[in-house]
């Protein structure tokens, strides 16, 4: 078909330059315009016949590349999202209850500590001397309450003389317990076991009573307080499963149980809090960080879901492509088109979306590239190179 034209088209061409030629010497102003017609008639023709050729034989567009995902029908619970903050369990400024000078820093910054051991001790030499003074005081007091009372069973001394005796007794003893308790008092212990932060005092520093000495943290378990829409409220009860993930640990989930809801609603936002409690037994999760929180409701659904990139969003509705065979009646070949169908989505999770009216389970639709497509147009499926969705991806460059 293409000599033939070229042929065509060369013979009227030449069959048009010559009668310009011609007509030129013969009659200058007459015979250009014969000429000039001519050669308009020629092409006239020759467009005419390859039009006539192009209608017998139609062009036909070359199927375009997609790839394809099927329509799936999966499990999902009813999830609760929000956004929590990271406290602890335990936690704690450790301060002083007296003052004094620093002698002696027992604690690395960041180490370990465990309840009861010391912390930090203060100068208690002037406390230690006057107890010293005191428990003399109170042996020799403790030896005439003795005697008083050896001499009251004989009758040689009155009782008024035996009470004064027990009465100076008494009053030094609880002098040497007041002593004792001041230079504990001097020593600053660890309330629970946990992780120490960096120290806020030095040895030889001169110190005001409630100093803070370091920050102490127990690291696991720890809470995680989030709040959720009031409407929601009935949904929940102690004992959930909750998932967290931060962003300081890309990857990592965290598990925990639903473990308090507040007993009022917030008036201004019309949200109730709640508080989880979340294993950390790596020590990674801190107070004061933030996470995605996921309560996991106990009732399931079938739930129909399709990769987000399937997906055209657009303002008169979001659609999909579906693929769907179609036999060539003159050919007979079977071959794939695509079909646009509007769809009202869901939620999403992940790379998927779920599919709440529209599709059916287990067809097929276009994955990617849909922006490209139109309704009607043929299309060969290749999946070698298709991106696999997930409900948790873990993107490397995220």
């Amino acid at each position: 078909m293409t000599v033939a034209i070229l042929i065509i088209t060369i013979v009227a061409l030449l069959f048009a330059s010559a009668a310009i030629v011609f007509f030129s010497l013969k009659a200058p102003t007459g015979g250009a315009i014969f000429a000039t017609l001519a050669l308009f008639l020629a092409l006239a023709d020759v467009k005419a016949f390859q039009f006539r050729k192009m209608g017998a034989s139609p062009m036909m567009m070359p199927p375009t590349t997609v790839t394809s995902a099927p329509v799936k029908e999966e499990d999902w619970p009813p999830i609760l999202s929000a956004v929590g903050s990271i406290s602890a369990v335990q936690g704690a400024v450790v301060s002083t209850e007296l003052g004094g000078t620093v002698s002696e820093i027992r604690f690395q910054n960041g180490g370990e500590a465990k309840k009861g051991d010391t912390l930090i001790r203060l100068d208690a030499s002037s406390e230690e001397a006057q107890l010293h003074t005191a428990q003399a005081d109170l042996e020799l007091a403790r030896a005439d309450l003795q005697r008083s009372r050896d001499l009251a069973t004989r009758h040689v001394i009155s009782k008024a003389e035996q009470d004064a005796a027990e009465s100076k007794f008494n009053r030094l003893k609880f002098v040497v317990d007041q002593m004792s308790s001041m230079i504990s008092k001097k020593e600053v212990h660890a309330p629970f076991d946990g992780q120490l932060g960096i120290r806020q005092v030095n040895v030889g520093q001169n110190i005001n009573p409630g100093q803070q000495v370091v920050p102490l943290t127990a690291l696991d378990p720890l809470y995680v307080d989030f709040a959720l829409p009031q409407q929601e409220l009935s949904k929940l009860s102690n004992g959930l499963e909750v998932r967290l993930h931060t962003d300081a640990m890309p990857g990592k989930e965290f598990k925990g149980k639903l473990t308090a809801i507040n007993s009022m609603v917030d008036a201004v936002t019309r949200n109730i809090t709640v508080q989880a409690t979340v294993q950390n037994p790596d020590h990674v999760l801190r107070p004061g960080m933030f996470g995605k929180v996921e309560v996991e409701l106990p009732e399931k659904h079938k739930t129909l879901v399709v990769p987000g990139s399937a997906i055209s969003y657009a303002p008169f509705g979001n659609s999909v492509f579906v693929i769907e065979k179609k036999k060539d009646e003159k050919a007979g070949k079977e071959t794939e088109t695509i079909r646009q169908q509007f769809v009202r989505v869901g939620e999403a999770r992940g790379d998927l979306v779920a599919i709440t009216e529209g599709l059916k389970p287990n067809e097929m639709v276009v994955s990617t590239g849909v922006f490209k497509l139109r309704n009607g147009m043929p299309v060969t499926i290749n999946n070698d190179l298709a991106p696999k969705p997930q409900v948790n991806p873990t993107p490397v460059d995220s």
